[in-house]
């Protein structure tokens, strides 16, 4: 395993509520544009929860052809589309690549849950017959990264990683350790998720863990808000080319930023809620940047996991500031959630792209809805308007069910 050896972006791939590509969502995000409205997928009227970010306009024949279309689930056909953007800004031409070197680690939490609901309706309906012989690899969570795979021929190390909402940053440091230990030169690396079905809603209902704020779709997700009553699931897919920076050099690839920092940790306190100190998410960020050889003060931007939940955000920003001590306050932290919703395996993926492209172009994307600000959440939130800023430092935060904490840092390409 080379320690040092360094790892960098130079593609990334997008869909989200607010757009069919990075651009179209980053823009989107800099407006401070909810891509959250009533649910579309299906007639969500009996449910106390009656919105979501949905992928709007989504055509998979845009990607694919009917055949495949048919086979793979929408989380796989989101990862398809947003790995085709990735693939072509980062130029790799794979005919003149050894496939074997090329690996694919694009997961999800939760796989093709539409239609575990559909086959299971058949299923007690006595339609028995019509169980789809597609219903095994559709659903399995792998199967993202086994498609793109197939799709483009690839042949090094692929699997799903599966950590709840922390899943496609786990996804992306399981990248960066892959290529560290040499296994491959490239990683096709994130998170999809597409799980807008009456039985996973009605599922975190019964949690007690979503707004239901029906009437303002747009205004449902409001991280560090003193009203704010939960959050609001989300799809979507994001997708980044990693490359060991000698591989990229060498075919005059683009880019984009470094990963160079990756920390990951577990509560071990609950099945859901996290520990209520933040220990975990403080010792995943302190891990972050000491594999980063960074020091708090050096962060100059948070993408917080920021999930607009009664408990959990306070707790976040109890971390950050056990972290980063009175840098804290002058750091500014802000929740693309309140934008996008909550894409579940796929969040971490978005933000990572998000963090990124807030580099790229000088721009923190705001919080917005954040109209009263809870007084146990008192860091700068970039409230309402983005904000222009020279990043060369920044922090993208996940934190699941069952404690399971990722924290990655980016760094912008100094051309050396």
């Amino acid at each position: 395993m080379n320690s040092d050896q360094r790892i960098v972006i130079t593609g990334m791939g997008a869909l989200s509520p607010l757009g069919h590509s990075c651009k179209e969502t980053f823009d989107a995000l800099v407006e401070g544009q909810s891509g959250i409205s009533r649910v579309s997928l299906f007639d969500p009227s009996k449910l106390a929860c009656q919105v979501a970010g949905e992928v709007k306009d989504f055509d998979p024949g845009r990607y694919m052809d009917r055949k495949m279309a048919r086979r793979i689930g929408r989380y796989a056909q989101l990862s398809i589309a947003a790995t085709q953007e990735a693939m072509a800004q980062s130029g790799l031409d794979l005919e003149k690549e050894d496939p074997s070197r090329i690996s694919c680690m694009v997961s999800s939490a939760i796989g093709d849950f539409p239609m575990v609901e559909q086959q299971m309706d058949s299923f007690f309906k006595g339609s028995r017959r019509a169980i789809s012989p597609f219903t095994v690899p559709r659903v399995s969570t792998s199967m993202a990264a086994g498609n793109i795979a197939l799709e483009y021929g690839l042949t090094g190390v692929s699997y799903g990683v599966s950590s709840a909402c922390a899943t496609g940053s786990h996804s992306l440091a399981t990248a960066m350790m892959i290529l560290k230990l040499g296994l491959a030169d490239v990683v096709l690396a994130g998170g999809s998720e597409s799980a807008v079905c009456e039985t996973f809603l009605q599922s975190y209902i019964a949690m007690r863990a979503l707004s239901t704020r029906n009437d303002e779709p747009e205004r449902a997700s409001r991280p560090f808000d003193r009203d704010r009553d939960g959050f609001v699931i989300a799809e979507g897919c994001g997708v980044m080319v990693l490359e060991t920076l000698e591989k990229a050099r060498g075919r005059g690839a683009p880019i984009l930023a470094e990963l160079v920092g990756a920390g990951m940790t577990c509560d071990a306190f609950h099945i859901t809620s996290a520990h209520p100190d933040g220990t975990g998410a403080a010792q995943a960020m302190t891990a972050a940047l000491n594999s980063a050889g960074l020091n708090p003060e050096d962060v100059d931007y948070i993408n917080a996991h920021g999930t607009s939940t009664p408990v959990n955000d306070p707790i976040e920003s109890n971390a950050i500031k056990a972290v980063l001590g009175e840098h804290a306050y002058g750091t500014p932290v802000s929740s693309t959630k309140s934008m996008t919703g909550h894409a579940i395996g796929a969040a971490g993926a978005l933000e990572a792209m998000i963090c990124v492209k807030a580099m790229e172009e000088g721009i923190i994307p705001p919080t917005i809805n954040l109209d009263n600000p809870d007084p146990e959440c008192d860091l700068d939130y970039v409230p309402h308007r983005a904000r222009s800023a020279d990043l060369d430092v920044v922090m993208s935060n996940s934190f699941a069910f069952g404690g399971q904490n990722c924290v990655l840092i980016f760094r912008k390409y100094d051309g050396t």
